[in-house]
């Protein structure tokens, strides 16, 4: 389905808003936090510097923009963008992906606004020191007009335009009954998208061997996952994946999960875990060696639940946060403007909903000026405040199911990132650290319900804070100290996940946990030390985590050791695994190799046989 002037992208639905764009502009200010009201509540939040949850991503955080919309251009734009901290703009706009032609700048039956044609928009990201995530037109294209887009974008212009999708949600084209995605092939089956994706990863890469091509799935939990269509032997993914297996470089999602009520809403986040989770089991089964450094991107992302409510800026940030602790490259908003079609509304925490999409008004009927920053934005610029590409992201846990905590260790020192999802009560937050020793004052950046502004002010102590009702805090402090690797097992597959599983899923029956094999001696430049995590009739599942020993950052680390029973691996993540006989040999991925002095990283598998420890583990660097 397409048309009309914006459009809203939900998982299996494609929805039709229209909206009037005017012009003008609205700038952010930045002011001192207020005082917050007296704590009625308190909370406990531990980090654990030294259990590294991976980076994070250099394009991980992301909106999306559409060539329908007339001030995705305009001159505020790039700075909202850049305050915010977004690092990824995709482009040309959710299923306006399967109609645009590039060369001519038209659609076939949308609407393209004047100014938002792709050199305007890569200027744009430019200016903002994000990178372009762009759809190439499977539904009415070729893949010859995508490799001349990367022609024209990198060898031409030399844009460096390095992650490229092969459509939008092309499972909606109707193969399944229901149809909102165009597409003009004859056969719309899975096993046709993914052999016409093998052609344009090779006609695309030819041109530039460097860039990155991602394949679409549907998403676990959400329809149609797990359906197996007419003429079909498997349903979508396990189809698309048996066939591409490991010549895409990233594989792509939607998350739009709604919710019942705004309480419901700020749950959702724990479908995350599960869903990369089930990603993850799929791409072991078929991408073999590659699986483990095949990314993953959510290139749409919205809580779908009374838009422009500070719920969903609370939801947006803890959400991007646990997105990139579980692994994902890239995840994108949407959208930028989206406009609306309905009154304004009061929203279940009593904020005004214009229900639309976008993070930035469009200035439709009732709403405010355009570019007007909207709650979901400061939920996302919080996200930008909490570190920057390339930082580690640590473990932090919170004694409150009500307050979200996450951590990143940068080159300086520490943030915490605290989310406060208690509408009524503020909250005193007690802080502790391990291995780290927070020194003097804090810097505290916050956004609370109903400001119109991120506020910066100075604590006396990175350990004690008083967080006001509905707000997104980072406590940001400088310190030493040197990580004491403490292993928490990071979200990992499920052996009995499967790509028609529900998000909520998780193995069953749980063990006791299992001792740990003794880390290897510091001189070869690292330790290993191997836990099991779960454990079924016929299987287990185990976590390795690796720590740099020496004073200096390393590039590159080696594990190794030798099952005793006969054990074999079935999947892995966040390292290559091999195996010869019962010896096992796991390597690095791309985004995990470089372990700054005392740090450390994790990684996973699950594996046929017993869950027992081996002895001896041992790691080497380089």
């Amino acid at each position: 389905m397409h048309g009309s002037l914006t459009r809203r992208r939900r998982a299996g639905l494609a929805l039709l808003t229209s909206a009037a764009l005017a012009a003008a502009s609205a700038v952010v200010a930045a002011t001192a936090v207020s005082a917050p009201a007296s704590a009625a509540t308190s909370a406990t939040v531990t980090v654990n510097t030294g259990t590294s949850l991976g980076t994070i991503p250099a394009a991980g955080h992301g909106v999306n923009v559409a060539v329908y919309d007339g001030n995705m251009n305009s001159s505020p734009v790039s700075g909202l963008l850049r305050d915010a901290g977004f690092t990824a703009v995709r482009y040309p706009g959710g299923s306006y992906g399967d109609i645009y032609h590039w060369k001519t700048h038209t659609t076939e039956g949308g609407y393209v606004a004047p100014g938002t044609d792709f050199d305007t928009y890569v200027s744009t990201v430019r200016s903002a020191g994000a990178q372009p995530v762009v759809i190439a037109n499977y539904g009415t294209g070729t893949a010859q007009e995508a490799a001349d887009w990367v022609r024209y974008a990198n060898v031409t212009k030399g844009y460096g335009v390095k992650y490229w999708e092969i459509g939008n949600e092309v499972y909606g084209n109707g193969h399944y009954g229901s149809g909102w995605e165009q597409d003009n092939h004859s056969d719309k089956s899975p096993r046709a998208y993914a052999n016409n994706v093998l052609q344009y990863i090779s006609a695309m890469k030819v041109v530039d061997s460097s860039i990155k091509v991602g394949v679409v799935l549907t998403t676990p939990g959400g329809w149609p996952d797990g359906v197996v269509g007419s003429g079909d032997s498997a349903d979508w993914n396990n189809t698309v994946m048996s066939i591409v297996q490991d010549k895409a470089d990233f594989v792509i999602v939607h998350w739009y999960p709604g919710a019942t009520s705004a309480a419901d809403s700020l749950t959702k986040v724990s479908q995350i875990a599960p869903m990369v989770s089930t990603i993850r089991s799929l791409l072991g089964r078929y991408a073999g060696s590659r699986a483990s450094s095949i990314g993953i991107a959510v290139t749409e992302a919205n809580l779908n639940y009374q838009l422009n409510s500070a719920t969903t800026a609370l939801g947006a940030a803890d959400s991007y946060l646990t997105w990139f602790e579980n692994g994902v490259m890239n995840v994108d908003w949407w959208s930028l403007h989206n406009g609306t079609s309905s009154s304004p509304k009061t929203n279940d925490d009593g904020t005004t909903d214009y229900n639309d999409f976008g993070i930035l008004s469009s200035g439709s009927s009732g709403e405010p000026p355009v570019n007007t920053p909207l709650p979901p934005y400061y939920g996302l610029a919080m996200v930008g405040r909490a570190g920057s590409p390339g930082d580690t992201l640590v473990k932090a846990s919170s004694s409150s199911s009500l307050l979200a905590a996450h951590a990143v260790r940068t080159s300086g020192g520490v943030n915490v990132v605290l989310v406060n999802k208690d509408l009524n009560n503020s909250t005193t937050v007690s802080l502790s650290y391990s291995g780290f020793s927070p020194g003097g004052t804090a810097s505290v950046v916050q956004w609370r319900k109903g400001a119109t502004s991120i506020g910066t002010s100075t604590a006396s102590s990175a350990t004690s804070i008083t967080l006001p009702p509905y707000s997104i805090t980072v406590v940001k402090s400088s310190g030493g100290g040197t990580a004491s690797p403490t292993p928490s097992p990071t979200p990992s597959p499920s052996p009995s996940a499967s790509p028609s599983a529900s998000p909520s899923r998780t193995p069953s029956p749980s063990p006791s946990p299992s001792p740990s094999a003794s880390p290897t001696a510091g001189g070869s430049g690292c330790s290993a030390t191997y836990k099991v995590t779960n454990s079924w009739p016929g299987g287990f599942q185990a976590d390795v985590t690796v720590t740099n020993t020496r004073a200096t950052a390393i590039s590159g680390w080696t594990v190794g050791w030798s099952f005793r029973n006969g054990q074999t691996i079935s999947s892995s993540w966040n390292a290559t695994l091999t195996q010869s006989g019962a010896a096992v040999t796991a390597r690095n991925a791309s985004y995990n190799d470089g372990l700054a002095a005392g740090a450390s990283t994790s990684f996973g598998f699950t594996g046929n046989g017993a869950g027992d420890v081996p002895a001896p583990i041992s790691c080497t660097t380089g």
